[in-house]
């Protein structure tokens, strides 16, 4: 099997370090993946079979060497996906446990459905599940989630802990009981105490962008290897000292790190000496493992029959790229801005093209069914309606449009507001020429607002919309995918264009 592996990067570092102490060196492979969340193949690659068969690959031809396997994972499984929609990740923790992961980190989409939720799924895990720097009810740790782990291998002993992106609160809906500690500062406490216990090696798993894990290294020495996730990155960074591996996003690529471990005696007595050598495996000729293939099948079986109901027919064609909907006016998200205002008789709707996950066109003449519209909206998200002062609205605007150019998820597509806007200005005065409802913004009214329920809270940097008085809040609401299905029905179809709501001047 191992010839059928396309290997894009190997990366080998010997370095001897003085004479050999009493234990025996030792293998050990490190296999990670990142950022999973969904459950079959996609244009050949990725997918729960594909993780397993490289897992049991690895687990067989380590251990048949006398060495030992350690399967992590990086974060970010629980959501976006169709069928996390409905069972809110249950059957991802299934797959998980079905693979035998030895150690994960939650990532900001674990909390997409409240820490309630969270908290039953890691109930169901059979694999620990880290958390080193969240916290609940003002109290270190989450409930389920370990602060760190002791993995013995061989005679050695590997430190594991789990740090979570502090962006989490504004990426997802972890609410008001669950907060993050700094990365550095958490590393710092739970690397000083792993190594009290007598860890040889620290793994931290990490849920953060890249330049946060070089700062996390750069503050915290004694951590030896980052295994990461979040931004979606494959490479491998190794300085002779400590390495960082990131395995792209859903099992496209999964990374291996095999080491040997060795003591040897220093100045100072015995010390642990590492040396890492690094594949990223392209899974698109990788053949899948039959009894996660079979499970995927099942799951994928009852999705559509549940999914397979028709919505209606698209007139025009449909492009839900994610550079499309993160920078520009976008028909699809002008008919789901659409059909929230219409839904809740508001003056004005707005929601954020982050939320829009499909990635897909649709050409003109196609018939939309319930799982394309719930592939788009995959978070189950509520719509909320709010009253909101216009310099509230006018605030939520120029939110929307501050990172257009880093392709940020804020961007906003809307329902029943027009405006303008300037790239090229600072952000905070990038917007112009406001009219709801065909009238110029009055920044002396109070305006009914629909949005959904993760920018209502705040999330994507909306902060403008705690200013409002909720009116419908998301325990009352209804789904956005529902609301879309009812007014593509009631419509005949899609008819929507492209109609100057958002005008870019830059």
């Amino acid at each position: 099997m191992r010839a059928t592996l396309h290997t894009v990067l190997l990366l080998t570092l010997f370095t001897v370090f003085g004479a050999p102490a009493s234990a025996e060196p030792l293998r050990l492979s490190i296999v990670h993946v990142n950022d999973w969340d969904r459950l079959d193949a996609r244009d050949g690659a990725g997918g729960a079979a594909k993780i397993a068969s490289i897992a049991r690959y690895e687990r067989d031809r380590v251990e048949a060497e006398g060495g030992q396997v350690l399967l992590t994972f990086g974060g970010d499984m629980l959501s976006p996906s169709l069928l996390s929609g409905f069972d809110k990740g249950a059957h991802m923790v299934a797959l998980a446990n079905a693979i035998g992961f030895d150690a994960a980190v939650l990532g900001n989409h674990e909390f997409d459905f409240g820490p309630d939720v969270l908290i039953q799924r890691l109930k169901e895990a059979t694999y620990p599940v880290l958390g080193s720097n969240v916290s609940y009810k003002g109290k270190p740790g989450f409930p389920g989630a370990e602060r760190s782990r002791m993995v013995t291998a061989g005679e050695y002993k590997i430190g594991l802990l789990g740090l979570t992106t502090t962006d989490t609160p504004s990426l997802s809906s972890s609410g008001p009981d669950v907060g993050f500690a700094p990365l550095a500062e958490t590393a710092k406490e739970i690397v000083a105490d792993l190594r009290k216990d007598g860890a040889d090696l620290v793994i931290a798993l990490t849920h953060a962008v890249y330049q946060s894990d070089l700062e996390t290294l750069r503050q915290v020495s004694g951590i030896d290897i980052v295994l990461g996730g979040h931004d979606h990155l494959v490479l491998v960074l190794y300085d002779g000292k400590q390495a960082i591996l990131k395995s792209g996003s859903q099992g496209n690529f999964v990374g291996v790190m095999d080491i040997t471990l060795d003591r040897v005696e220093g100045r100072n007595g015995p010390q642990l000496v590492w040396q890492p050598s690094f594949s990223l495996i392209n899974t698109i000729d990788v053949e899948p493992d039959p009894t996660l293939e079979g499970k995927v099948a099942a799951y994928s079986s009852k999705l559509d029959r549940e999914l397979a109901a028709e919505v209606g027919v698209t007139e025009v064609a449909l492009d839900t790229s994610r550079a499309s909907v993160r920078s520009a006016e976008n028909i699809f998200g002008n008919l789901i801005a659409d059909a929230m205002r219409v839904a809740t008789g508001a003056d004005a709707a707005i929601t954020n093209g982050g939320g829009i996950r499909g990635d897909t066109n649709y050409p003109a003449g196609r018939t939309l069914t319930r799982k394309d519209v719930l592939t788009e909206l995959p978070f189950g998200n509520r719509t909320v309606t709010m009253r909101l002062k216009g310099p509230d609205l006018l605030a939520a605007l120029e939110n929307g449009v501050s990172q257009v150019e880093k392709g940020a998820g804020r961007f906003p597509h809307v329902s029943g507001i027009s405006f303008a806007f300037d790239g090229r200005k600072p952000a905070g005065s990038r917007v112009s020429d406001v009219k709801v409802a065909d009238t110029p913004l009055d920044l002396g009214k109070v305006y009914v607002v629909a949005v959904n329920d993760f920018i209502a809270k705040g999330g994507d940097g909306y902060d403008a919309f705690k200013k409002g008085v909720i009116v419908v809040d998301a325990s009352s609401a209804r789904l956005m995918a529902s609301q879309v299905i009812d007014y593509v029905q009631n419509s005949g179809g899609v008819k929507a264009s492209i109609e100057g709501r958002v005008r870019r001047l830059d």
